[in-house]
């Protein structure tokens, strides 16, 4: 039995017993409270201000720090719901789109990841998005491997402007403000947009938070609807959805607004 199944019957037992749901709610709090190791989620908020907040109240907030940089040194292997991605991204080397804009990528994990599938392509950009404090450990890193020439990184988004394909792998749901919006400031748009990993619900758009374990941080779920339409305001269109079925998001007590997956987009600029 999955996790959501497990919470909707959790759900459905403490309903008659509200004094052993408020001691429920506490516990799972607390819980939240002292994640040091795993990827929690708690609370529903109507706005990121809201968020970000909560995410203050609970500790130590956002995802800008020394600590929240190293959490990704040991994750440089491919996760099963990479593969979607992946094809898109070789396919796009093959189709002669040259440069890669990863937002959120932390200190290039997917770059690592799948480097061996971009051998026939020695001469692409990899640029990486992310918070300063990410940035100037990932540059560190690379800079040991010998990866700098070809993995660069920025903390600013406007350095995406002019590469090809923008990707975006598990990072939607951390931005104060949507892809659309960040992409309406350009001039020229990636001519691909790769999205993995992102936090889509059937009905409700909402704020949660997350905890890392090293940091809360506001955390946003869109629709479906709503991603697209300010990528179709763009001039985009969807060239294939798909589904991360082994990503659960879990707000304990709220089943109605928890995840059984996440979604991945492909969309290309309309001719």
């Amino acid at each position: 039995m999955g996790l959501i199944e497990n919470l909707h019957r959790r759900v459905d037992a403490l309903a008659g017993w509200p004094i052993i749901h408020d001691l429920a709610q506490r516990q799972a709090r607390d819980a939240f409270v002292a994640n040091r190791d795993q990827n929690l989620f708690y609370g529903i908020h109507s706005t990121w201000e809201e968020a970000v907040a909560a995410a203050q109240s609970f500790g130590k907030a956002g995802y800008d720090n020394s600590k929240s940089a190293q959490l990704y040194d040991h994750r440089v292997r491919m996760d099963q719901h990479d593969y979607p991605s992946l094809y898109w991204l070789t396919r796009s080397l093959e189709e002669g789109l040259t440069g890669v804009f990863d937002v959120g990528g932390a200190i290039g994990i997917k770059f690592l990841a799948f480097r061996e599938h971009f051998g026939r392509w020695p001469n692409s950009l990899w640029r990486v998005n992310d918070v300063p404090a990410m940035v100037a450990h990932g540059r560190g890193l690379a800079a040991q491997r010998g990866d700098a020439e070809r993995l660069q990184f920025t903390d600013r988004f406007e350095d995406g402007e002019g590469m090809d394909v923008l990707f975006a792998s598990g990072v939607l749901q951390y931005l104060p403000r949507t892809l659309g919006d960040l992409l309406s400031s350009y001039r020229r748009l990636p001519k691909r947009i790769i999205i993995n990993t992102a936090a889509i619900h059937t009905e409700h758009e909402f704020f949660t938070v997350n905890s890392l374990g090293t940091a809360f941080c506001p955390y946003r779920v869109q629709t479906q609807a709503s991603l697209v339409r300010g990528l179709s305001a763009l001039g985009y269109k969807i060239r294939e959805t798909w589904i991360n079925p082994d990503k659960p998001l879990v707000i304990p007590y709220r089943p109605d607004y928890s995840l059984r997956q996440y979604c991945g987009f492909c969309l290309d600029q309309k001719s």
